[in-house]
């Protein structure tokens, strides 16, 4: 009896492997499958048969450049994945999470849920450091990062230890000492945000312009800390920017949200009907500009010098058009 359960599971993780050997590759010929399982190619048709009746569709063709191929099924069946195929999907989950697509939030949830729930142990605490290390505002496309420095940075956060890394400061190159935090998706990019032990403050750091990521031994007691997405997202808006402004908008925050991309402007609620915005650019016309587009009637709350500025450029704009009569109204034509 127990030669035969040894038997029987041996087989088992044949078969699974041999699934794994069909996921990781277009074509395999059968002596190739044989050799890397280390059985004979008639034990290879026999798996195979029994891959088919579990519901994998796998194709045989005959002659040259022929093989065993995996082909798509009318259902999903379950994926084999070794331990690094397994963080990289649990990665790209959180990113989804974070808003990539309408709809796909929840899904992507579900999935990470799945995911951890299947995993070995050994795996498990990694794809969790993830969970509690990354928020996200926004959604898009993200600049693409290493997986393996995202994990790297999540660990510190999750273990609170000390972390470096060489950033670009101007035209220099330095290395920075942080105490890592939180992990933040945006909707273009990655940031970690982080205290930083030169400069004895909260920063935000692109991880996309990381280099020489590094997790030290020492490990820290937490501080107390901003809202990693919110702190992001208004030094992204407006912190990084010579000049910044703020607007009471006539419009629900919704509604200006919907016109506004998160990495251009922060949308507070204040009231239905009401909304307060804080952007920053390199010329407080350009701001101007943009709040003025949006089609909503709103207030300069700051600074000072824009509020005079708006005079300035309202009676420039009335200058502009006091050459030109007006067009008759539809019903007078």
């Amino acid at each position: 009896m127990d030669v035969a359960s040894g038997e029987e599971r041996g087989t088992t993780e044949r078969v699974l492997t041999l699934l794994g050997l069909l996921q990781q590759r277009q074509i395999w010929t059968g002596p190739e499958l044989a050799d890397r399982l280390g059985v004979t190619s008639r034990t290879v048709r026999r798996d195979v048969e029994r891959l088919r009746a579990l519901g994998y569709p796998v194709h045989a063709s005959q002659g040259v450049g022929g093989g065993y191929q995996l082909g798509p099924g009318q259902d999903l069946p379950p994926l084999l994945l070794d331990d690094e195929e397994a963080i990289a999907t649990a990665v790209s989950l959180l990113s989804g999470a974070g808003g990539a697509l309408a709809g796909a939030g929840d899904a992507a949830l579900r999935a990470l849920t799945k995911l951890d729930r299947v995993l070995p142990t050994r795996l498990r605490h990694e794809v969790r450091a993830l969970s509690a290390s990354v928020e996200s505002f926004g959604g898009g496309g993200r600049t693409p990062v290493d997986s393996k420095v995202l994990m790297t940075l999540a660990r510190a956060c999750r273990d609170e230890v000390e972390a470096g890394f060489s950033y670009p400061s101007g035209s220099e190159v330095r290395g920075r000492r942080v105490e890592p935090y939180r992990l933040v998706a945006s909707e273009r990019r990655w940031y970690l945000l982080a205290y930083d032990l030169d400069r004895d403050d909260w920063r935000s750091f692109r991880v996309d312009r990381m280099t020489e990521v590094s997790v030290r031994t020492r490990r820290f007691r937490p501080r107390a800390a901003p809202d990693a997405a919110a702190y992001v997202q208004e030094g992204v808006a407006s912190r990084v920017y010579p000049h910044r402004a703020r607007f009471l908008v006539h419009a629900s925050a919704d509604t200006v949200r919907a016109q506004i991309p998160a990495s251009a402007a922060v949308v507070q609620r204040r009231g239905s009907e009401l909304c307060e915005v804080l952007s920053g650019a390199g010329s407080l016309d350009f701001v101007l500009m943009h709040v003025l587009l949006l089609g909503h009637d709103f207030e300069v709350l700051d600074p000072p010098e824009l509020a005079r500025r708006c005079r300035v450029l309202a009676e420039r704009l009335l200058s502009a058009g006091a050459g030109i009569s007006p067009a008759p109204d539809a019903e007078e034509s």
